[in-house]
């Protein structure tokens, strides 16, 4: 496995618990107030999204490229783990940064396309590479 594919996972796994950690930061902010929001411009509630929308997808991703490296030596995982570092980063910025969740971001937009993507893309190079 390559230095850029490990170096990737490693980014990945650490944005997914500098989420995590946004959530815990953003209920200590709130105190003894509402736990559960549902008004979607409130911060809590779009820490909470944009941590479990990583969760949903960081963990497979990381599969992925690690059965793709076993499989393969090819640049091409390299390429595919800095897509997938690229378009979850970019998600979680504009989802951080939006005012509401109700309204999609060119980020946000952007990060959800490339997750999808480069998802599609690692189990079809999964496949290819049996």
């Amino acid at each position: 496995m390559s230095t850029v594919t490990i170096v990737c996972i490693a980014l990945m796994g650490i944005l997914l618990f500098v989420l995590g950690a946004n959530v815990s930061r953003q209920r200590g902010i709130r105190g003894a107030g509402n736990q559960a929001p549902t008004d979607p411009t409130d911060r809590l509630l779009i820490a909470i999204r944009a941590h479990g929308n990583a969760a949903e997808y960081i963990p497979t991703m990381i599969v992925l490229l690690l059965v793709c490296s076993t499989l393969s030596d090819s640049w091409l995982v390299d390429v595919l783990a800095v897509a997938s570092l690229a378009a979850r980063t970019t998600h979680a910025v504009g989802m951080l940064s939006a005012k509401t969740l109700a309204a999609h971001g060119p980020l946000r937009d952007f990060g959800a396309f490339g997750t999808y993507f480069v998802g599609v893309a690692l189990g079809v190079t999964a496949i290819v590479t049996i």
